[in-house]
């Protein structure tokens, strides 16, 4: 690789460089990794990749980015957003996730909490598609446990985290398997069935460990009766996606169930429904904007030649499928270390990892597998991430605490460098 290609390489990357120099160091500098708006250092990034793009006008290359920005691939991505919103929203108001919560933590056996508050983590989270979601439900549950019993907090608050992260990485609706799904270029089946074979060794591991490693801790105490109908839209949502049904589809036809399920019982009115979905689309606001100048900054970086350096620079010394499967999973955990926001790590990293995959006949399915779980990998043991933050406190206990018993977490990180080495399982 000669030096005057080296050299123009570097700087079409550079935007990238700039990016993450812009959010990491004002997030040190403020002590805190959500004072600096990601948004904002996409932005300076996007402006300083505009300016520095050479042979065209200003109005070309900002033309240039917009196309980027508004591809079909970018949009298409929007539109499963705008829609994932909305049915998380009114299927909140609607009471879902108090119904769902009720009759996962109503099953527990009271010989297997631990396993059984595993389990039901990973239910209602690949349920509702959210992580922090998860953990906002279910945290202030098992710290009440924590407190009857007199076991220890950050514990049962670890197997929480870890739960929801096992939906955060498998659910249809979740952010992550939108984004993953969308830079591969496969559907949410394959990518489900691929990733549900590479993670369950991992959580059978885990609820191993909860099943022999915990006791009994007493019956948990459900306030309210179950109602089950509330919980349909959700298990609707899963079943369809399984059956490999258009995602935007799937997502309608949830909201319609949402809608006609809370009517019936008198959750809201048509005006409610609409003010909740509301809601729910403004929330994945800054996601969309963030999405789109995503799009458009790695167009301009492709058209620089940046792309096609760093898949390069990456692929330079890989001979074979292997090194190319771990040159992806080592990016995108990378990307997610800087940023602290597995979705923006996937997006950001997302066209750089399906050249590689490309260039070495790597199935898309099992490309999507490999960035969403090191992602979460490293979302789930980061105590500056959203999910840690959030846990940490409402437990009111130190994100360190619970970092030693993330098993969950740590065990899909094992799986994701054992399955690259050996190379099962088969995409």
């Amino acid at each position: 690789m000669s030096s005057h290609t080296t050299r123009r390489g570097l700087a079409a990357l550079s935007p990238i460089v700039v990016l993450l120099g812009v959010y990491l160091s004002g997030s040190i500098i403020a002590g805190d990794f959500y004072r600096i708006p990601i948004a904002v250092a996409f932005v300076v990034a996007s402006i300083y990749a505009i300016a520095i793009s050479c042979g065209q006008t200003l109005n070309e290359r900002i033309a240039r980015f917009s196309e980027g920005a508004a591809n079909a691939r970018i949009m298409y991505m929007v539109w499963i957003f705008v829609l994932a919103g909305a049915f998380a929203a009114s299927a909140r108001a609607m009471g879902a996730v108090d119904a769902t919560v009720s009759m996962t933590l109503g099953l527990i056996p009271a010989d297997f909490l631990p396993a059984g508050i595993f389990v039901a983590t990973c239910f209602i989270s690949m349920s509702i598609g959210t992580s922090v979601g998860t953990i906002v439900a279910l945290t202030p549950v098992v710290t009440g446990l924590a407190a009857q019993t007199g076991c220890d907090t950050a514990w049962l608050v670890a197997i929480v985290v870890g739960g929801a992260f096992f939906g955060d990485n498998l659910s249809f609706i979740s952010d992550t398997t939108i984004a993953t799904t969308q830079t591969q270029g496969c559907s949410m089946r394959d990518k489900f069935r691929s990733n549900f074979k590479l993670v369950i060794p991992a959580a059978v591991v885990t609820l191993a460990i909860y099943l022999f490693g915990g006791a009994s801790m007493g019956e948990i105490a459900v306030e309210q009766s179950v109602e089950w109908s509330k919980v349909l839209p959700y298990l609707l949502v899963i079943v369809a996606a399984l059956c490999g049904i258009n995602v935007l589809v799937v997502l309608f036809t949830g909201i319609v169930a949402t809608g006609i399920i809370g009517m019936i019982d008198g959750a809201f009115d048509i005006v409610g429904l609409f003010a909740a979905m509301g809601e729910g689309i403004q929330s994945m606001c800054e996601l969309i904007i963030i999405t789109m100048i995503a799009g458009g900054l790695l167009e301009t970086v492709r058209r620089g030649g940046g792309i096609e350096f760093l898949v390069g620079v990456l692929t330079r010394r890989v001979r074979n499928r292997r090194g190319a499967e771990a040159s992806i999973a080592a990016l995108t955990a990378l990307a997610n270390l800087c940023t602290a926001n597995n979705t923006i790590a996937i997006l950001t990293v997302g066209d750089i990892a399906r050249d590689i995959s490309q260039r070495f006949d790597i199935m898309p399915r099992r490309t999507a597998s490999l960035m969403d779980t090191a992602s979460c990998f490293v979302q789930g043991i980061i105590p500056y991430g959203a999910q840690l933050l959030m846990a940490s406190g409402l437990a009111a206990v130190s994100p360190l605490a619970i970092i030693p018993h993330l098993y969950y977490p740590i065990c899909i990180g094992i799986t994701v460098a054992v399955s690259v080495m050996i190379r099962r399982p088969r995409a």
